[in-house]
């Protein structure tokens, strides 16, 4: 592997000044720190990890791999609803966007692990397999949409850094997030409320938990939430409605005439992890997930004076002028209706003393219906309806698999040989239901130029409605050797087979060695694989874009690769990524109160998937859809990311209390290797793809407890970036530096059962530097940038437990 040797010293060097910041303090306090707190301490360090390891006895501190653990306390330190969000403020490599205007992925926000695909990180719940969302974003990436599962739900959060295909299938490239449902006794309920100093964003939380046990080995645990935010804007007025104002004061122009800002959101989700003893050998547990929601959100405005696509009067329509239906233009309102679901049932026991099993089945849905207001079909004329219905995605998966785990005695090795194997069946159905026949009609006035299909979002066309399947069929085996006292071996090989394009095989070869109590090096080597979606196989789109120099709107379509016209372009059936993995760690602890790791990795991704440049429909094919250009989905170009990890923490007793330091850094880099598709050969692109996100992501914190007092402040660090226009021709590019949020909270108990939490997000109020290219749309801070834009939130919450 060969990672800047200047990064690595300058990543060293930040652990080891914070190190030497703390250890003075550590030493000043050791006599000072009781033995049940020491106990503690180690308690907590050595918490047994399930995520990445099929051992039954493996802590953070003696895995063969990286793995992060967040607790509910870690969780909730984060003021969102939003797991997302949580996430990308404890995990340093992952990295969350806001996406305003973006069609879908204003409510299905992309999140990357390590800079790779929002698909190429597996999602597990409980240690299942958790569905994918029915959209396809950014270059057809579709991802599990973490958003769906209630924050308030958790019990912890495992997140493994390193590729995990050859354990756990398909789509664990970048690595694993395990999330851990609550299963503890007592009932919670927590009120919470925010809002931006701004003024706006405001949002209204409950949240309600209850655990129970039933009959005599039972235990069940309810929960529910319900979350509704209001929008936010940080939009200043366009030019061209300052200038369509001046030239029509007779008319009274909203300002601004479009927002930028978070949608309205209304949110609402259920759920329970429940077990039950039915023998002293034999457990059956089950889980459930519901969640529905809808949101809204602005789309540019349409011009009256420069649309005329939409205003152009002709003799088509006689009479007919959107002047006055529209007067002072339109701004489509685009919202979606979504219903999510995901049911587990499973059987686990013990065959011997040494050999355990589990078998489960699992079913997951998620379904989203797309509405349009305030639009027009300019090409049905006065026919035309100004909201539309645009249709249904959805994504459909059932999974059943089986698991042993077998404790081999070895006469010359001081503990078993972790034998596990399983199989599992998978099939997953995409389906896209067609809109109103209005959403995508392509009426009389389009001969004469006036825009076809529902402005602002095409709807799903009869052409483009349908079901499409895949099955796959898997068989692993996974084996950890403790060689000797100091030596700890791994491997593990995955068969699996699609019925789509047919047979993988990959392994993982994995390695610990302690060099002393308190300090152990790791590293791994592993392939890895993520299978082409049905969805991404077999569908087509249309989209529109507004190009931010001439504010004109354009049409475009992305052909399944299987389409006629397509494959006539160069279009081939799609295969899976392939990566290979290298990973090298160092980790350690001791008894001042200090651990940490430091971790540097090689992903090496090919045949990635993307979309292909955009080509304009040949003379004499037929285009009823009228597109201004056409593009598919391919495999072809390649990447390699480098990065390194350094995590470290310091607990100690300090006063009455203790205090708990952590530090979280990342430094990664992806780099386009070679290939035939846009992202390869187009230097725009390309130069998107490498900087779109920041190379450094850093987090410290600092957790002081003391009697019915806690208190918290964390520094969230974002390196430089690079954004885009993303005009189809003559794209301008921005750099943004580096920034800085500073987070607090407090906390109070008013009694055993109540307390109160209080905090400020971004209390500084800092934004970035001002998106000078999207001026023309209003737009002020970037619509991708990989932080919130708003400025300073506020929160207050009230829990109490019975």
């Amino acid at each position: 592997m060969t990672l800047s040797r200047t990064r690595i010293a300058q990543a060293v060097a930040l652990l080891c000044s914070l190190n030497a910041l703390l250890i003075p303090q550590a030493q000043a306090q050791n006599n000072l720190t009781t033995p049940a707190m020491t106990s503690n301490e180690d308690a907590g360090a050595q918490a047994v990890i399930v995520t990445g390891t099929r051992g039954s006895n493996r802590t953070q501190f003696d895995t063969m791999a990286p793995v992060d653990v967040f607790n509910r306390e870690d969780i909730r330190s984060v003021d969102s609803s939003d797991l997302n969000n949580v996430l990308a403020q404890l995990v340093p490599s992952y990295v969350v966007q806001r996406l305003p205007m973006a069609d879908g992925q204003v409510f299905v926000r992309p999140a990357t692990l390590r800079g790779l695909s929002p698909d190429q990180t597996l999602v597990l719940i409980n240690g299942k397999r958790f569905h994918r969302s029915a959209l396809l974003g950014s270059r057809g990436a579709q991802a599990a949409d973490l958003a769906q599962i209630p924050v308030s739900a958790i019990k912890r959060i495992e997140v493994l850094r390193d590729g995990a295909s050859a354990q756990y299938g398909s789509d664990a490239i970048a690595g694993v997030i395990n999330i851990i449902l609550d299963d503890t006794p007592g009932t919670e309920i927590s009120v919470r409320h925010s809002q931006y100093s701004e003024g706006d964003g405001k949002s209204n939380e409950v949240n309600l938990k209850t655990g129970f046990t039933f009959g005599d080995a039972g235990k069940a645990t309810i929960f529910g939430a319900l979350a509704k935010s209001d929008p936010t804007s940080r939009t200043r007025q366009r030019a061209d409605a300052i200038a369509f104002q001046a030239a029509h004061p007779e008319l009274n122009v909203p300002n601004p005439v479009q927002r930028w800002g978070q949608p309205e959101l209304d949110n609402k989700r259920i759920g329970f992890n429940a077990s039950m003893n039915l023998s002293d050998t034999m457990t059956l547990y089950s889980y459930g997930l519901y969640s529905s929601g809808d949101g809204t959100s602005d789309f540019n405005w349409r011009n009256p004076d420069t649309s005329t696509g939409a205003y152009k009067t002709s003799n088509v329509f006689p009479g007919w002028d959107l002047r006055r239906l529209y007067p002072v233009g339109f701004s489509p309102s685009y919202s979606n209706e979504q219903d999510d679901v995901q049911f587990v049932a499973g059987l686990r026991g013990q065959a011997s003393e040494r050999m355990n099993w589990d078998v489960s089945a699992s079913y997951g849905r998620n379904r989203i219906d797309y509405k349009l207001a305030n639009s027009i079909n300019a090409s049905m004329g006065p026919a035309s309806p100004t909201a539309f219905y645009l249709g249904r995605l959805s994504q459909e998966e059932k999974i059943l698999n089986a698991n042993v785990n077998y404790e081999l005695p070895v006469a010359s090795m001081a503990q078993p040989v972790n034998i596990a194997f399983g199989t599992e069946v998978r099939n997953e159905t995409y389906g896209v239901k067609a809109g109103e026949v209005a959403s995508y009609t392509v009426g009389p006035g389009a001969a004469v130029g006036l825009d076809a299909n529902s402005n602002g979002a095409p709807g799903f066309s009869d052409r483009q409605a349908g079901s499409w399947g895949q099955d796959s069929y898997a068989a692993y085996l996974d084996v950890e050797a403790p060689v000797s006292k100091a030596l700890n071996l791994g491997a593990a090989v995955r068969y699996e087979h699609f019925s789509e394009f047919g047979n993988t095989v990959n392994g993982k070869l994995s390695a610990r060695y302690t060099l002393n109590p308190d300090m152990a090096l790791r590293g791994s080597y592993s392939t890895g694989f993520r299978a082409p979606t049905p969805g991404q196989s077999n569908t087509n789109s249309t989209g529109q874009g507004l190009d931010t120099k001439t504010l004109l709107l354009f049409t475009s379509g992305r052909l399944a690769n299987n389409d006629p016209l397509a494959i006539l372009l160069g279009a081939q059936p799609l295969k899976p990524e392939k990566s290979q993995n290298l990973s090298l760690g160092l980790t350690w602890k001791n008894t001042l109160g200090f651990s940490g790791s430091v971790d540097v990795y090689n992903i090496k991704v090919t045949d990635r998937f993307s979309t292909s440049a955009s080509f304009a429909v040949p003379a004499g094919i037929a285009n009823p859809l009228r597109y201004t250009s056409v593009s598919y989905f391919t495999n072809d170009f390649d990447t390699t990311t480098r990065g390194i990890d350094i995590v470290g923490s310091h607990l100690s007793k300090l006063g009455d209390g203790k205090l708990n330091l952590t530090l979280a850094y990342n430094y990664n880099t992806t780099t386009v290797d070679s290939g035939k598709s846009s992202v390869a050969t187009n230097a725009a692109q390309r130069k998107v793809f490498e900087e779109r996100l920041p190379r450094h992501k850093a987090t410290i914190s600092g957790n002081y407890e003391s009697g019915n007092w806690d208190a918290l402040a964390r520094v969230r660090y974002y390196g430089a970036w690079t954004d885009n226009s993303g005009n189809a021709t003559g794209d301008i590019f921005q750099r943004f530096g580096g920034i800085q949020f500073l987070d607090i909270a407090v906390s109070y108990k008013l009694s055993q059962k109540q307390s109160i939490r209080a905090g400020i997000d971004n209390l500084l109020n800092k934004y970035p530097d001002e998106a000078s290219f999207q001026a023309s749309r209003g737009l002020i801070y970037s619509r991708n940038a990989p932080y919130d834009t708003d400025g300073r939130s506020l929160y207050v919450e009230y829990k109490v437990k019975f």
